[in-house]
C-alpha cells in the first residue's frame, strides 16, 4: 500500500480524492498502478490449499481466490485456471465438478482460480452494468493480481492460463491483448471468434441470454473496435510464441454420455446431450477456424478435435489433464 505523505497541498488532496471517487468509471491499468491491489485475508482450506482474497482497486472489492499449492515451499510457477459462465459462484467451478485438486497436489505449479466473475468473460467493460456490476478482469488478473500473489507465494513470475466453454474464449482473449504474459494459453470448448456475427451472437446469449447484462457494456456497439481488440482470430499474431494448446468435441453424445444396463433416462443426460452438444458442435467450428488461422500465419498450436464429446465437465477434465504436460514445458 502507499505510505501517506505529509503537507500536501490542497489542490493534490482534491485531486487524490477525485481519482478515488472516478476510479469506479476509470479503473484501468494507470489507476491500478497507483492504487494498488493488496491480499486481505489468506485462509487455509486444506493441507496444499488457500482461500485468499484480495482487493482489486479497479473493481472496488475483495476477490476471492481458491488456490493450489505445491509441496516443498520451492517457488513455483503460477496457473490461471478460470471456471466458466458460472464463474465459480456456485456448484460450476472446477472444485465441484472435477479431481483438479488431487491431479495438481503432486504437480509443481500455483493454480489460482478466481470465485467470481460469473458471465463477465474475464475481460474489463468498457462500463457498469446494473446486472452484471462492475467488471475490470483483465486488469485484475493482468497487472494488479500476479504482483501480489507471486510475491506471497514466492512464485518465479512465469504464468500460464486456462479456460473452458466462455472462459476458453476468456483465456485466449487476456493472451492476446497482453502478447508474452502467458508461456502458455489453453482453451477448452472456447470459441476464438468475438467479432463476426456468429460469435457475437454467442456472447450475447451468454451475457444477455443468461445474465441478463447488456453487451453494449462490455464492449461498445456490435463490431466496434473493443470487440475486435479482443478477437483472438483477427489478433492471433499476438500469440507467437506463446505455447497454445485448444481443444473441442463434435458434439455428438461421447463416453460420458452412455447409458449403463439398468442406468434410467434422465433430464440431465437430455439436456447434455442436445443442448451440450449442440454447443459443443459450434466450439469444434470455431476451432477448426481458428486453427486454420494459426496455420497460415505459421504459428505452432496443439489443436485437439475429438471425434464424439459434449459441452460438460467431463470431458473439460480430462482436457485439463491432456494439456497439462504441453503447459508445464513452456513454464519452465
Amino acid at each position: 500500500m502507499a505510505q501517506p505523505t505529509h503537507r500536501l497541498s490542497l489542490g493534490v488532496v482534491l485531486m487524490a480524492l477525485l481519482s478515488g471517487m472516478l476510479g469506479i468509471v476509470a479503473a484501468g491499468p494507470a489507476v491500478a498502478e497507483r492504487s494498488p491491489a493488496r491480499i486481505v485475508k489468506v485462509e487455509a482450506t486444506g493441507p496444499q490449499r488457500l482461500l485468499v482474497s484480495v482487493y482489486s482497486p479497479a473493481m472496488k472489492r475483495n476477490i476471492p481466490l481458491d488456490v493450489l499449492v505445491p509441496k516443498g515451499g520451492r517457488p513455483a510457477p503460477t496457473l490461471y485456471l478460470l471456471n466458466g459462465a458460472a464463474g465459480g459462484e456456485g456448484e460450476g467451478n472446477w472444485a465441484d465438478k472435477t479431481s483438479y485438486a488431487s491431479f495438481f497436489a503432486n504437480k509443481h505449479v500455483n493454480v489460482v482460480t478466481p470465485l467470481e466473475g460469473k458471465l463477465s468473460y474475464y475481460t474489463d467493460w468498457l462500463r457498469y452494468d446494473p446486472k452484471l456490476g462492475l467488471n475490470k478482469w483483465e486488469t485484475f488478473l493482468t497487472r494488479e493480481l500476479p504482483p501480489v500473489l507471486d510475491a506471497r507465494l514466492h512464485a518465479t513470475g512465469k504464468n500460464a492460463v486456462a479456460g473452458l466453454s466462455m472462459s476458453g474464449t476468456s483465456a485466449l482473449n487476456l493472451a492476446v491483448v497482453r502478447p508474452h504474459f502467458y508461456r502458455a494459453v489453453a482453451s477448452f470448448s472456447g470459441c476464438a471468434r468475438t467479432s463476426d456475427p456468429i460469435g457475437q451472437e454467442y456472447i450475447r446469449q451468454v451475457v444477455e441470454g443468461r445474465g441478463g447484462g447488456n453487451v453494449t457494456n462490455m464492449w461498445g456497439p456490435l463490431g466496434g473496435p473493443d470487440w475486435v481488440r479482443h478477437d483472438p482470430y483477427v489478433n492471433a499474431a499476438n500469440l507467437r510464441g506463446t505455447s497454445i494448446y485448444m481443444s473441442a468435441m463434435t458434439g455428438l453424445p461421447g463416453q460420458d454420455e452412455q447409458l449403463g444396463p439398468k442406468q434410467p433416462l434422465d433430464g440431465e443426460l437430455v439436456d447434455r446431450v442436445i443442448v451440450g452438444g449442440g454447443i459443443e458442435a459450434a466450439m469444434d467450428h470455431c476451432t477448426q477456424d481458428m486453427a486454420k488461422r494459426l496455420a497460415q500465419l505459421r504459428i505452432p498450436a496443439t489443436i485437439v478435435i475429438r471425434p464424439a464429446g459434449t459441452h460438460s465437465w467431463g470431458y473439460w477434465e480430462r482436457e485439463m489433464k491432456y494439456s497439462w504436460p504441453q503447459i508445464r514445458r513452456a513454464l519452465r
